[in-house]
């Protein structure tokens, strides 16, 4: 149960989210039946008509709720396979064959709301709430930075020990915590909806992309999932929270749903709709799209019992269309999946994972843990270390990255997306991921790692150098300076 005090900050949260909506105007870009009307009026798509929406996603102009819908009825398993080749070549040429790899950091689990699909909440009394000290912040960047880690994501809990003042002076810390070589670049947040002010603060102690997941845009739903009279229990502040964001100049986004909560076709159009909402009104959708699945939380019955659970085939279907749909954004794709599966979504058009990742609070000072149900929000399907998992992608050709040169060159919001629409970001993004991670084989990686590291940068600079050979023959002399202790260059 609330304590007193809990009770009442989260009744002064209340307060201003009631003052918000009845102040904003925006309308609800979700409307539930056209979706069901956009679904339905292509249940059977012939099959010319999948294949012209496929020849339009080769523009990399984006699809039309319309034309996704196609895509998302189609059960034919050879246009299937025409769809996850049309997701790759898409990748591709926006992204090239690079995957950004991040951490996740929780910092804090006590939360005022009670999501029914959630360990956090806070009637689960299964699940020990703790928030992370100064001194264990410490312990946990540092443990991250001394794998190599570079980019983070950190993860708080909507309550009075985590307001906006934590939530800056915890991410001020991360920056300012060295490990030797080591060092976190990036702090991107996954957080609760923040007013235009608390936005400007975070921005001013330098994040990266702030993520906020509408969890189901079904409004039915939402109110199921999400009592009344608490703060996430309001649809339209958290369908909003993004665009307050980029009010407040944060043009970096983040959306996704938590599939499972409902029918999956639902929330891919309800993930589009978002997508168009933001680009209408500010010029620049989504940084990023996530598609987690439920996945099993201690004493929470929803998460292995929901009808409307995703599987794995509708999952690959899930990453492919929003591809497709969705061409200049990044997929992200996380440790919730087993790593046989993981690595065949990967190949459908994800840019973006973690690795060696623990989801407890303080889960990281135990790394030889692979889980601590009472202090998970819920439970990892992949908990490799990171050097296996780049093992892995090295073998598969990818070239691993931890770059964060985007950020602080100021290639963000319609800047950044002027190039990933031109599928010309690669020729940044892959240079920048090569120096990336060259530093990890020289730093961090095990022998076999680097022994097979090193042939993927060999290969890339190859063929980069028959494209655009002047700017190889300077990443080669980046790669040299690194060779005898330079760190942290970039394009």
């Amino acid at each position: 149960m609330l304590s007193p005090e809990e009770r009442s900050w989260r009744e002064q949260r209340m307060t201003v989210i009631r003052k918000y909506e009845e102040t904003e105007r925006r309308a609800d870009f979700i409307n539930d039946e056209e979706i069901w009307r956009v679904l339905e009026s292509k249940a059977h798509p012939a099959r010319t008509e999948v294949e012209e929406v496929l020849a339009k996603t080769r523009e990399l102009k984006g699809l039309t709720p319309e034309e996704a819908a196609v895509l998302i009825n189609c059960r034919d398993p050879e246009l299937l396979e025409e769809i996850f080749a049309t997701a790759r070549w898409i990748k591709e040429q926006v992204y090239g064959n690079r995957i950004v790899l991040f951490a996740p950091l929780y910092i804090s689990s006590p939360c005022v709301n009670n999501c029914a699909y959630c360990g956090f909440r806070h009637t689960n009394d299964a699940v020990t709430k703790r928030t992370l000290s100064t001194e264990e912040l410490e312990d946990e960047v540092r443990i991250l930075t001394s794998k190599g880690h570079k980019r983070l994501i950190v993860v708080y809990g909507e309550h009075p020990v985590s307001d906006i003042d934590f939530m800056c002076h915890t991410i001020e810390k991360i920056y300012q915590t060295r490990n030797g070589r080591g060092e976190i670049r990036r702090v991107n947040v996954n957080a609760a909806p923040l007013t235009v002010e608390e936005y400007r603060q975070l921005k001013e102690v330098g994040i990266g992309t702030f993520q906020v997941f509408q969890e189901t845009y079904h409004h039915e739903t939402y109110r199921k999932m999400h009592p009344a009279n608490t703060p996430k229990g309001s649809y339209r502040w958290r369908l909003f929270a993004l665009h307050r964001a980029q009010e407040a100049g944060i043009d970096d986004v983040a959306i996704g749903a938590l599939f499972g909560l409902y029918d999956w076709r639902f929330e891919v159009l309800g993930l589009i709709y978002h997508a168009m909402d933001l680009e209408r009104e500010f010029g620049v959708g989504p940084h990023t799209i996530s598609f987690p699945r439920l996945e099993p939380a201690l004493n929470t019955p929803l998460t292995t019992g929901s009808p409307y659970l995703v599987s794995d085939d509708d999952l690959k279907k899930i990453i492919a269309i929003l591809r497709c749909a969705v061409p200049y954004t990044g997929l992200i794709l996380t440790c919730r999946e087993r790593p046989e599966l993981r690595r065949e979504l990967i190949r459908l058009g994800v840019s973006q994972t973690d690795g060696g990742s623990r989801i407890a609070v303080g889960g990281y000072a135990e790394m030889e843990r692979e889980h601590i149900p009472d202090r998970e929000q819920f439970q990892l399907g992949d908990t490799r270390s990171l050097d296996a998992f780049i093992y892995e992608l090295c073998r598969d050709g990818y070239i691993p990255s931890f770059c964060t040169a985007g950020y602080r060159s100021g290639r963000t919001g319609c800047h950044f997306m002027s190039f990933a629409k031109k599928g010309l970001v690669k020729n940044f993004c892959t240079p920048n991921a090569v120096l990336t991670f060259k530093e990890y084989l020289l730093d961090y990686a095990s022998p076999a790692t680097r022994e097979l590291g090193e042939q993927v940068i060999d290969r890339y600079l190859e063929a980069f150098a028959r494209q655009m050979p002047r700017r190889a023959e300077a990443l080669k002399g980046m790669l040299a300076r690194l060779e005898v202790g330079e760190r942290d260059l970039y394009f």
